[in-house]
C-alpha cells in the first residue's frame, strides 16, 4: 500500500460501494452491464419513476460509474469499468445464497 496511512486504496473502495449502496443502482449497473440504456429505457426494464432513475445515474456519473452521451435528444448511458459490473453480479449472487 501506498501513501502515508495505506488506506487510500481502500477509501476509493468505499466511495465505490457507498455508490452502489442504493438497490435501484445495483438495478442499473446490472441493466448497463448488457449494453447501453438511455433513461427510458432503464425506466421501462425497472418499473421506477423516470425522476428516480435520473437521480440516482446522476449519483452514478457523479461516483465515475457510468457516463452519457448525446444520442440526439437522450443520452445513452453506459458502464465506465465492466470490473463493476462483475461486484454487482458477484454480490447479488452472494446475497442470493444466503435465502
Amino acid at each position: 500500500m501506498t501513501g502515508t496511512n495505506g488506506y487510500e486504496a481502500y477509501e476509493g473502495a468505499g466511495d465505490l460501494l457507498r455508490a452502489l449502496s442504493a438497490p435501484i443502482r445495483l438495478a442499473i449497473v446490472s441493466e448497463l452491464a448488457q449494453g447501453e440504456r438511455c433513461v427510458h429505457e432503464l425506466v421501462e426494464k425497472l418499473g421506477a419513476p423516470q425522476p428516480l432513475v435520473s437521480q440516482h445515474l446522476r449519483v452514478l456519473r457523479g461516483a465515475g460509474v457510468v457516463r452519457g452521451s448525446r444520442r440526439g435528444r437522450e443520452i445513452a448511458y453506459v458502464l465506465v469499468d465492466e470490473h463493476v459490473a462483475h461486484i454487482v453480479a458477484d454480490a447479488v449472487s452472494h446475497a442470493g445464497e444466503g435465502s
